[in-house]
Order: C-alpha cells, then sequence, then structure tokens
C-alpha cells in the first residue's frame, strides 16, 4: 500500500506543484489504484508515473472546487482510449454526478466503460471484505469531505517451511492448518495448526481530508491513523487568513495528528506563494507539536507500513 502525490499544489497549478491529486496504489492488496481528488493536469502527471488509468477502479473527491475537479473529463475520457474497460466509480458531494455528464455531453464524449456515481453523505460509502471507506463533512464554506480508509486485518501466513521440515506434503492438509485446526497425520502425530501460522497483521488506517478549517470531524477521521493527509494552506502565523479562506494552518494540521493519535502526518495543498524555506519552515512549525511530520512533493511516493506491534 503506497500513496502517490500527483499534485501538491494549492488553488492553482505552479511549476514545481500542480493541483491537488493523490493516488492511494493498492496494487498487492487489490490490483487497483483508488485517486482522491483529480485536479486540472492529473492526467499528465499520472503519465509520469507508473500508474495506469485502467487500474483506477475508484475516485474519492472531497470537494468541488475547480483545483480539486478540473481535471476528470481529460482522466475519464483518456482512460477509455488505454484500455479502461472495467467499472468505474466516483465519490463526491452532490453535485460531482452533474458536473462530469455535463463535461461529456458537451464534448460528445463518449465511455467505453460504465460510469457509477455515489454521491455521499456522512458514513460508510463503501465496504467489503478488504476495506471500509467512511467520510465526514469538515469545514470549507463549502461541501467539504474528509475520508477514513481502514483495511481489514490480514491473517497470518502459513508457515510453510516449518511443515516442509516435518515431511508434510501440501495439499488439501494445508487448508485445514491454515484455519488452525488440529490435524491427524498419517503416522498418528496430531499438530495443532495454530502453531504452524503466523502473528495476524493489523489492518492499515489511511485518512485523507478535503480543505477545512481545523474541526472536531478532522480529529474523528484520522483517530488513531496510520497516516494523515493534512493541508497546509497558511503557516502558524497567518491563523486569521487561514479562518477567513476556510483553511488550516501548520499548527493545527498537527493539533489535529496530536489529537486523533495518528502515526505520521502528511502535509499538501501548499501554497504557491511558498518558495524552498517557507516549506521547510511550514514543516518545522508542525514537528513543533507533532514531530512524525513530513510536507511532500508532486511525485512523492510514501509507503504505508503496517502497524508497529
Amino acid at each position: 500500500m503506497e500513496l502517490q502525490f500527483l499534485g501538491t499544489g494549492a488553488g492553482v497549478p505552479a511549476k514545481h506543484r500542480n493541483v491537488s491529486s493523490i493516488a492511494l496504489k493498492l496494487l498487492d492488496e487489490r490490483n487497483a489504484v483508488w485517486l482522491f481528488d483529480c485536479g486540472e493536469g492529473t492526467q499528465l502527471q499520472i503519465l509520469k508515473s507508473t500508474i495506469r488509468p485502467r487500474k483506477i477502479e475508484k475516485i474519492f473527491i472531497t470537494h468541488l472546487h475547480g483545483d480539486h475537479i478540473f481535471g476528470l473529463p481529460g482522466l475519464l475520457s483518456s482512460r477509455s482510449f488505454q484500455g479502461g474497460n472495467e467499472k468505474l466509480e466516483i465519490y463526491g458531494p452532490v453535485g460531482i454526478a452533474e458536473f462530469i455528464r455535463t463535461a461529456l455531453k458537451v464534448s460528445q464524449t463518449r465511455l467505453s466503460y460504465e460510469l457509477k456515481f455515489i454521491e455521499i453523505k456522512e458514513g460508510v460509502v463503501f465496504s467489503d471484505k478488504q476495506f471500509t471507506v467512511s467520510c465526514k463533512p469538515l469545514d470549507h464554506g463549502i461541501a467539504s469531505f474528509g475520508y477514513r480508509i481502514v483495511e481489514a486485518d490480514h491473517e497470518g501466513e502459513l508457515q510453510v517451511d516449518k511443515l516442509a521440515a516435518l515431511n508434510i506434503p501440501s495439499g488439501p492438509i494445508y487448508g485445514k492448518i491454515k484455519r488452525g485446526e488440529s490435524v491427524e497425520l498419517p503416522d498418528g502425530q496430531v499438530i495443532n495448526g495454530k502453531d504452524f501460522v503466523g502473528e495476524k497483521k493489523l489492518g492499515r488506517t489511511v485518512t485523507i481530508l478535503g480543505d477545512t478549517r481545523k474541526t472536531p470531524n478532522s480529529v474523528a477521521l484520522a483517530e488513531n491513523a496510520t497516516v494523515l493527509v493534512h493541508e497546509s494552506t497558511f503557516n502558524k502565523d497567518e491563523a486569521k487568513m487561514a479562518k477567513a479562506y476556510y483553511h488550516s494552518t501548520s499548527h493545527q494540521a498537527a493539533q489535529v495528528a496530536l489529537e486523533a493519535k495518528v502515526e505520521k502526518l502528511i502535509l499538501t495543498h501548499i501554497s504557491a506563494r511558498y518558495l524552498t524555506g517557507d516549506i521547510i519552515q511550514l514543516e518545522n512549525e508542525a514537528k513543533e507539536i507533532f514531530p512524525n511530520t513530513k510536507v511532500v512533493k508532486d511525485m512523492e511516493i510514501i509507503e504505508i507500513p503496517f502497524k508497529a506491534e
């Protein structure tokens, strides 16, 4: 499981930061990519990566400001030309379906795959045996949501080497052992399957927030998360401006991470007015409150480890 940041800028594209888009790469888990927001130029950023548009099975939109959605029509169209025939689901606030349908209709774009819209409200928006995705509204002056992605626990792996050492041949018996059952071997020996299965790995939790002021819902969404992705549009001295524009400061993002007891804080949605020195300052400001903080740049990949036991 990895996060790749296709766009880390705020509001408008800059030379070194495109506008918002984050890929949650679940290639090992389900051979798929989930996209969170799709600002202008996202498909160009994808061309610089190893991501294949046909692998994108879900797109989650946090809110309907242009720097988070203007890349959608182009990406959806290109996906048709690049072998994408599988159904694509798009989650987002009310209005996302109208925006996309209008753009496709006016441009006379026909897709080679089924498009399904899920206009969200607070609660669980997707769940299967592997993942549960829920959302809560944030505070941005427009309907804006944060998403919490919770992975199911991984069952322990069958310790094949230990079985081979006992000359236990592979076959249906391995299934019983994997389930932790007691098994009688041909020589009469009885083994406990639980002795041949490794420790369960706790599932990971990723929280990706839309643009927002500091709000209790941010903390609730991020509770005990492995990784929290939070905007940092303003520095700690610009709290009044952040409030006026419905955004957060570096300190406020760090306070959310601290209160939620997350493992790692990732700061994104960086203003084009910030130069290299300013970005270092943003990161250091957040570290004053939450040391395990990183400001990401475009195309950066962050691996999401299993939670330490």
